[in-house]
């Protein structure tokens, strides 16, 4: 085994420490996604149990990323020791195993996949082909592979061939927010129709892009028009300009430019108060890994409308009474997700039902600490017991 320059951690060092590599843009608040969130918060939650952490963003055009970014990549793999234990997001890793396969040898290597690349809506088919093939080189190659959903690991498993022993579920965390005094179940007030005449609030909150399924969310809210609501669609607009524009003209066409709002996105206190003015979360994704805002809209007291897409059903889950905090349609079914806007706003019974659900749901809701001691399980074995690459 060659020598390469040390990070301060010789190879067999009992030291718990982490390279964790990340894409360029995990900070931008013009792009937020879960799979940003999810790395910063592990960021900030590994070291309070006895991990250090050392944070290497590298910027670029991920997953094809052109010669400047593959050559940064390629650096910071080389000048990590003999031996250390370097984990990989997934969108940085799986497009370029050119890069990272050379390094699974010496290295302790081990990918967090938030999402597989050839899921991505919108791609032409060689491309999510390419990136597929890409990524089943990548994965095969680490020694650990880590999902967000049981969902999602069993998905790597069977669609890559991946041993099942090398592939491990940490799902991502959720703020529960602070009780409302003085309620009678101990759970947030509940905002909406009773503050104006608008009706109840809906909101979506995901990247617009067609594999978020925007466009059928505002076909189905076409079909209720005749009740009152509103809906925000917050999430970043500069992923797919075209399908921005395609969905603005949509909204347009519907009559509905007043009542559905594309409001960019949000992260922070501005995120907050959108959950906060909300009655119901509604996502119409064609599939999900997990899908992190369900999770942040019931840690809020905010039932969910979604589709039973890839890991959502595991989000949305059960409250402790086996109640379904909301409501589960089909995918890529907009007549379904028509169907069951109309029941919530129009029968008073199905909303006091999920909204019962969904503040019972919220005490049962994992935080932050619980996904990196998943994590810290994985990087932990593979410590300790470095497997041999597939």
């Amino acid at each position: 085994m060659s020598t390469r320059p040390q990070d301060g951690t010789a190879a067999g060092t009992p030291d718990r420490v982490v390279r964790f590599v990340m894409p360029g843009g995990v900070d931008d608040p013009a792009a937020p996604s879960g799979g940003n969130v999810y790395d910063r918060r592990v960021c900030r939650e590994l070291p309070r149990i006895g991990w250090q952490v050392h944070e290497h963003a590298v910027a670029g055009t991920w997953p094809r990323p052109g010669a400047v970014p593959r050559a940064e990549l390629a650096r910071v793999l080389r000048e990590s020791a003999d031996g250390s234990l370097v984990l990989l997001d997934g969108l940085v890793a799986c497009g370029v195993p050119d890069v990272v396969v050379p390094e699974a040898d010496r290295l302790r290597l081990a990918v967090l996949v938030h999402l597989p690349l050839g899921d991505e809506t919108g791609l032409d088919p060689a491309v999510a082909a390419e990136l597929d093939a890409a990524e089943r080189t990548t994965l095969r190659a680490a020694a650990a592979v880590v999902a967000p959903s049981e969902w999602a690991a069993g998905r790597l498993v069977e669609h890559h061939g991946l041993d099942p022993e090398r592939v491990h579920v940490a799902v991502p965390g959720a703020d529960v927010a602070p009780l409302a005094p003085g309620t009678a179940t101990g759970a947030p007030a509940v905002p909406g129709a009773a503050r104006d005449g608008d009706g109840p609030r809906l909101l979506c909150v995901a990247s617009v892009t067609p594999r978020k399924g925007q466009h059928l969310l505002v076909e189905a809210l076409a079909t209720v028009a005749g009740l009152p609501w509103t809906c925000d669609l917050v999430g970043g607009t500069g992923h797919d300009p075209g399908y921005v524009a395609r969905l603005r003209e949509l909204i347009a066409e519907h009559g509905l430019g007043d009542r559905v709002r594309l409001a960019g996105p949000r992260s922070g206190p501005e995120l907050n108060a959108s959950y906060a003015a909300a009655d119901l979360l509604v996502l119409a994704s064609h599939t999900e890994t997990y899908g992190m805002v369900v999770t942040e809209a019931l840690a809020r007291g905010v039932p969910v409308l979604a589709t039973a897409a890839g890991g959502l059903p595991e989000a949305v889950g059960l409250a402790p009474d086996g109640s379904v905090p909301g409501t589960l349609v089909p995918p890529r079914d907009p007549a379904a997700l028509a169907a069951a806007l109309r029941r919530w706003l129009a029968v008073p019974g199905e909303r006091h039902r999920s909204k019962t659900a969904a503040r019972r749901r919220r005490t049962a809701l994992a935080g932050w600490e619980t996904t990196s001691r998943s994590l810290a399980k994985a990087l932990e074995q593979l410590r300790q017991n470095p497997q041999e690459a597939v």
